[in-house]
């Protein structure tokens, strides 16, 4: 079975071609950066996606999202639904840094558009979180708005994945969780000869019970805890969370450069649901799951004195091509979080292992 890149020898989901970087930043104009905090207890970060090397304030992106499963306390949503726009960049944090990042982004805003909120309107926020409380001691409210600063300017279209960032301290399946991403290319006609779309997805993977993991069709949940157990693996990891309901969530993040409106994107967003679902998810009840899904084809001004783009959209019938890509990248992206992730000791010795300590990918 072919491998998902040259430097990691996994399985390669579905037969669509893969991006130059495998990552949502084939996506040309879209960049990643990071803040990972470690010391102690305090294991958590920020992960910023930039859509575009501008100001989203100024310069709207298209967007859209879909909530599968709505235990979640992501800020910016409800205006997100209306307008189908993004206004800043995306941010993703614990689940108690939200407030904090989202007045980052208001002032980061005002410092770039001084009468914002004056004489121009207010900006709306975009921070989704996971809680990574297991790891991290989300009490001591670490996160700060110099972090999300320095993510958002350190982004760049290679960086790293795995346990940083936002994924620094989310565990998934009871293994380390945290950052992965993955891209694929398709042609609305079924072929790339005469030019290719890209879609690009970025994961925070947070959320699993190991006994339904798969990955890549293989169920492998009952085999990995069997694993840990016999390698005893740290005394302070948790021995019955086989036994608990899903606590966990996940966001993703899926970019094209695919000519789509916010109708469409929502369809894109919610075809990265199959991907997931991949994997072994069943969106459980504590579960906060949700997917937006942006176009970097075109922006829409703030400003009703600038003209509106003139873009023809994709055809509706066109876009199967892009809904297997936004799946398969889903799932990619997710085998990447599992694989990249190195192991964490975090608050009171909790400890997550990480799966390439357990299970070769020559097994899969």
């Amino acid at each position: 079975m072919s491998s998902s890149t040259q430097q990691d020898p996994l399985p390669f989901i579905g037969n669509l071609l893969q991006g130059a970087r495998n990552a949502i930043t084939d996506v040309a104009g879209v960049t990643v950066g990071h803040r990972t905090l470690s010391e102690g207890g305090v294991q958590t970060g920020v992960t910023v996606i930039r859509p575009h090397a501008g100001d989203p304030f100024r310069d709207k992106v298209p967007a859209a999202a879909v909530v599968l499963n709505g235990f979640g306390k992501s800020v910016g949503l409800v205006q997100l639904e209306e307008l189908g726009v993004l206004e800043t960049p995306i941010a993703l944090t614990n689940t108690f840094s939200v407030g904090t990042v989202a007045t980052a982004q208001i002032r980061d805003c005002i410092a770039n558009n001084p009468e914002t909120g004056r004489a121009l309107p207010t900006v709306n926020p975009l921070v989704f979180e996971c809680n990574d409380g297991y790891l991290n001691d989300i009490q001591r409210l670490a996160v700060s708005e110099a972090d999300y600063l320095q993510a958002l300017q350190g982004a760049s279209a290679d960086f790293a994945q795995g346990s940083v960032g936002a994924g620094r301290g989310m565990s998934s399946f009871q293994l380390k969780g945290g950052i992965g991403s993955a891209s694929r290319r398709v042609s609305a006609r079924g072929n790339c000869q005469g030019g290719c779309h890209t879609v690009g997805t970025l994961v925070l993977a947070n959320y699993g019970r190991q006994p339904q993991l798969l990955l890549a069709g293989h169920a492998v949940g009952e085999r990995l805890a069997a694993l840990q157990a016999a390698r005893s693996l740290l005394p302070m990891e948790k021995t019955n969370e086989a036994d608990e309901p899903e606590k966990g969530s996940i966001i993703i993040v899926v970019a094209t450069d695919a000519p789509l409106n916010a109708r469409q994107l929502r369809r894109l967003a919610l075809r990265a649901g199959a991907g997931l679902a991949r994997t072994g998810s069943v969106f459980g009840h504590g579960s906060g799951d949700i997917v937006l899904a942006f176009s970097t084809a075109y922006t829409v001004p703030d400003s009703t004195e600038r003209p509106m783009p003139a873009v023809a959209m994709l055809h509706d019938g066109l876009l199967d091509g892009l809904f297997q890509a936004a799946a398969d990248s889903t799932e990619q992206a997710i085998l990447h979080a599992l694989w990249r992730a190195t192991p964490v000791t975090g608050r009171d010795g909790n400890h997550r292992a990480a799966l390439r300590e357990l299970l070769p990918p020559s097994s899969l």
